[in-house]
């Protein structure tokens, strides 16, 4: 028998921390995304210096030292933001963080409604995690004298012939295309959940 979609008969609008939150994350990881870009530009992570650039149009500041200057202006915003954030959910929904059992249920119920409560949970804290990491690998390129432990862990690419900073670069460079897909599974787990009742009750 084919399994009923989920319907929430009843949808309570987000409080207004969380709208905000999401608001201001939303318009930070896209400043910190753009004028990333702007600054690989300067010297691609693939390629060196003549390897493919990213479009003007999906980039910010105009060139290397106007996205220097949004990427770290904006860099503070961003940890503290997520500091917070992070804060507040395990102080007062620790249930939307991923919980033990959670791959378990995504493997073997046959209740589609715990399936899709499951699969949100696990994309929701493994982009918190990726929100951190790129903080991480941001800190040891902006700082690399201050934070040369933080640089010397990705040291393990010189096993394949690849320098600890290149490592690096890779890693935090590849932040911004697997946060762009966890967000976009995180819209469509909600859409499938909640339809867009639930998308404006957390933004609006």
């Amino acid at each position: 028998m084919p399994e009923a979609p989920v319907q929430s008969a009843r949808i309570r609008h987000a409080p207004w921390w969380t709208r905000a939150f999401h608001g201001f994350n939303l318009l930070v990881l896209v400043v910190m995304a753009a004028s990333g870009l702007q600054i690989y530009n300067a010297n691609p992570v693939f390629g060196g210096r003549e390897g493919a650039t990213i479009p003007d149009l999906l980039t910010l500041g105009g060139w290397l030292a106007g996205g220097r200057d949004w990427h770290f202006g904006f860099m503070g915003l961003y940890a503290l933001n997520l500091g917070v954030w992070i804060a507040l959910l395990l102080v007062q929904r620790r249930r939307r963080l991923a919980q033990a059992g959670d791959l378990s249920t995504l493997k073997g119920s046959g209740n589609a409604g715990k399936r899709q409560l499951a699969s949100h949970r696990l994309v929701y804290s493994l982009m918190l995690i990726l929100l951190g990491f790129s903080l991480i690998t941001g800190l040891a390129m902006y700082k690399p004298a201050q934070f040369w432990w933080l640089s010397s862990l990705f040291s393990f690419g010189e096993a394949f012939g690849v320098t600890a900073w290149q490592t690096l670069r890779v890693c935090h460079f590849a932040t911004i295309p697997a946060i762009a897909l966890l967000l976009i599974a995180h819209v469509l787990l909600s859409w499938r959940i909640g339809g867009m009742r639930l998308l404006r009750s957390m933004l609006a």
